[in-house]
């Protein structure tokens, strides 16, 4: 005899059943929506459809889709997000991931992608076919296209980046603060703490990285693709970055993992890259700690079509050389210390840059902290280097900038004499790269919420007397100098429209100090003229 108690754990028993088999319904139509998208996208061939569905069924443990011709009856989706997202959380609740994070999450994201694809040598073969036909404009269309669909490009999480401009006597500096990479949960900090050192793939530049599935520690990129290019008869790849900074941000990469240099040899493998992607810029961090970027452990580049504050720098004083005929050498309006060439002849171009290269490597001036070596244990530590940009000009005209860097410290400045100063890492303590060097702050996150945070002040919401920046223990004690500074100039009778506005004007003023200390020359009469004093120096004469 069945029991009330029974009847009711039947039904529940039931309400589970139907409810996993809705979940597994939902799962497989998702699945259709996806393969529609692939096959609108072009991310998929139409011969691959079967292929990718069969794929896709495998993976969440099915053996039969939904009716034929299902995929082709689902609505045309602008983007794969909200599919893929639905198809993560069921790919959650049957264990197809450790943890339902972040980082878990990511993994089967472009593990799913991936699915979707065409094989690398297949991508490589329509770039190419797409760039003889139509032009590498076109060429480079597809390719950012085929990123952005394939989820590669986090266009999601990119457009939560805050973003302005700050007018300057330098021009338009532009101003983000990175929100689009996620941060870990604390379970997963904890877990990293606990995994072996790896070493494969060697690092986040290699082409190893192709396909691979990923791990806790390392991004999944069976979602990404790349593309073969000579330069300077060496083995480099092409690729886009994940968390694009500007328009079309690539990532050019030794086939070999080899450390970043910087020697006659960047140069031309910059100017082989621009006669190859003409509308592009590229450029390379420097080769030495403090000044360089955050990967010099491997060979690479930036570049993208984007036009930087420092590209429409104007020239401030041009110099001629005897030996190097039909090449210009301009001082430029910059808060960092920049020289422009340009010439129409590639080689002679070349044979500027490796000479200003070789004189600034041993340059030392003493009147204006310049020192090209000290010793360390009794050997020579170098300390000059250079961050390199190329262009090639819509009149044929190639442009190489060659920003002069220095990496010593002091006791006054253990971070760095040419480097954000102790006053500015409340905002940016973080090495000046090829990006931030050409006009572009990319500010940490956690001044959104700080931002945020001080503004009420500056309305008078909360009042300065509450609980002062000064005590350490408050949140904002390290904005404590800046936020008296704040107070003192606006007051706190703005509205809020205001207060974000003088917040972002304050900012951007800050990453302007923060170029200026980066400059080996400051924009002052003996910082001029002890710049003039190293171009002299390496027999250039003033037009």
């Amino acid at each position: 005899m069945t029991t009330e108690a029974g009847k009711e754990s039947a039904g529940a028993g039931e309400a589970v059943l139907a409810d996993v088999q809705q979940q597994k319904l939902a799962a497989l139509h998702n699945i259709e929506r996806l393969v529609r998208f692939g096959l609108d996208s072009g991310l998929t061939a139409p011969l691959d459809e079967s292929f990718v569905r069969n794929a896709l069924l495998d993976l969440f443990g099915f053996t039969e889709p939904l009716d034929e011709g299902t995929a082709a009856a689902q609505p045309a989706e602008d983007n794969p997000l909200a599919i893929v997202e639905a198809l993560l959380d069921y790919g959650a609740s049957i264990g197809l991931i450790q943890h339902n994070t972040t980082t878990w999450r990511d993994l089967l994201d472009a593990r799913i992608m991936g699915l979707l694809m065409p094989r690398p040598s297949e991508t490589a073969g329509q770039f190419a076919r797409i760039a003889e036909r139509e032009g590498i404009v076109q060429a480079t269309n597809f390719f950012y296209k085929l990123n952005i669909d394939s989820n590669y490009i986090r266009m999601d999480r990119i457009r939560k980046n805050e973003y302005w401009q700050q007018t300057t006597a330098y021009g338009n500096l532009e101003i983000t603060i990175n929100l689009s990479k996620p941060e870990k949960d604390p379970k997963e900090i904890a877990l990293l703490k606990t995994l072996p050192p790896s070493r494969y793939p060697k690092c986040l530049l290699c082409a190893d990285n192709v396909g691979y599935a990923g791990r806790a520690d390392h991004p999944a990129r069976q979602n990404l693709r790349v593309l073969p290019l000579t330069l300077h008869d060496e083995k480099w790849f092409f690729q886009y970055s994940p968390y694009v900074y500007y328009n079309e941000h690539s990532i050019v990469f030794r086939g070999e993992h080899v450390p970043m240099q910087i020697s006659p040899l960047t140069f031309a493998r910059l100017l082989d890259f621009v006669e190859q992607f003409p509308h592009y810029f590229i450029g390379s961090n420097a080769d030495l700690p403090i000044v360089g970027g955050s990967i010099l452990n491997h060979d690479h580049f930036q570049a993208g079509r984007h036009t930087f504050a420092m590209a429409e720098a104007p020239s401030e004083t041009s110099y001629s050389h005897p030996e190097l005929q039909g090449v210009t050498a301009d001082i430029v309006k910059w808060p960092l210390s920049v020289l422009r060439l340009r010439g129409r002849n590639k080689e002679t171009l070349l044979a500027a840059a490796e000479r200003f290269l070789e004189a600034w490597r041993s340059y030392s001036d003493s009147l204006v902290d310049i020192e090209a070596f000290t010793t360390v244990d009794g050997k020579h530590v170098p300390h000059n280097t250079i961050t390199p940009i190329a262009r090639l000009r819509d009149n044929g005209e190639y442009e190489l900038d060659l920003v002069l860097r220095n990496n010593r410290t002091s006791e006054e400045h253990p971070d760095g004499i040419f480097h954000p100063h102790q006053h500015l890492h409340h905002i940016k303590r973080e090495n000046i790269g090829l990006i931030e060097v050409m006009g572009l702050a990319v500010l940490p996150g956690r001044l959104k919420s700080e931002l945020e945070a001080i503004a009420p002040y500056l309305t008078g919401e909360v009042s300065a007397d509450s609980k002062p920046l000064s005590e350490s223990s408050h949140s904002l004690h390290h904005h404590a100098i800046w936020f008296n500074e704040l107070l003192g100039k606006y007051g706190s009778g703005l509205s809020e429209d205001e207060a974000r506005l003088a917040l972002q004007s304050e900012v951007g003023n800050k990453f302007l100090e923060v170029l200026q200390d980066a400059g080996v020359y400051k924009q002052t009469s003996e910082g001029r003229t002890a710049f003039q004093r190293f171009v002299a120096s390496a027999g250039w004469t003033a037009v």
